[in-house]
């Protein structure tokens, strides 16, 4: 069952963070560029600049999104009527399914077959998603199903 490969869910207990590597189903992975997460083809010695997406498990299909050991974490933020993706500079650890602030950064998993979806818990019908085109801003979609965006990604333990 895939969900065994995210760890247990926090209870009282501190939360153990998780390196994964992620990648969509186009082979595109993730990197930091000004400050930005985009995704992009990585080859020769630019295969250094993946970002590993630190991941704390808070249920068993939640879960906190971060880069860079966990001291940025991805978040969901709606302004008017734009829903964008952001990094925060916010320690993942410190972060608690129990906190209204922190639902933003909530993440909900959807295993299918070999591939993952990721769905915003605070705004709940947007899925993490990169362009079609490399070294795009990785960003959310709402409309996961009309090809336009990838919302499916290989999403796996780093050894």
């Amino acid at each position: 069952m895939a969900l065994e490969t995210v760890g247990r869910p926090c209870g009282k207990r501190p939360c153990k963070m998780q390196a994964f590597r992620i990648w969509d189903i186009n082979q595109k992975t993730f990197y930091l560029r000004n400050n930005q997460l985009v995704a992009g083809y990585l080859q020769g010695q630019n295969v250094y600049l993946e970002e590993k997406i630190d991941v704390v498990p808070i249920e068993p299909h939640a879960l906190f999104l971060g880069i860079h050991g966990g001291k940025m974490c991805l978040s969901c933020v709606k302004t008017g009527d734009e829903t964008r993706l952001q990094l925060e500079a916010v320690n993942i650890t410190d972060l608690s399914k129990n906190k209204k602030q922190d639902e933003r950064f909530t993440f909900i998993r959807s295993d299918s077959g070999p591939t993952t979806s990721f769905e915003s818990a605070a705004c709940r019908g947007w899925f993490l998603c990169t362009a079609m085109e490399a070294d795009q801003p990785v960003s959310l979609t709402n409309t996961p199903n009309k090809g336009v965006m990838v919302t499916k990604f290989y999403f796996q333990e780093d050894e």
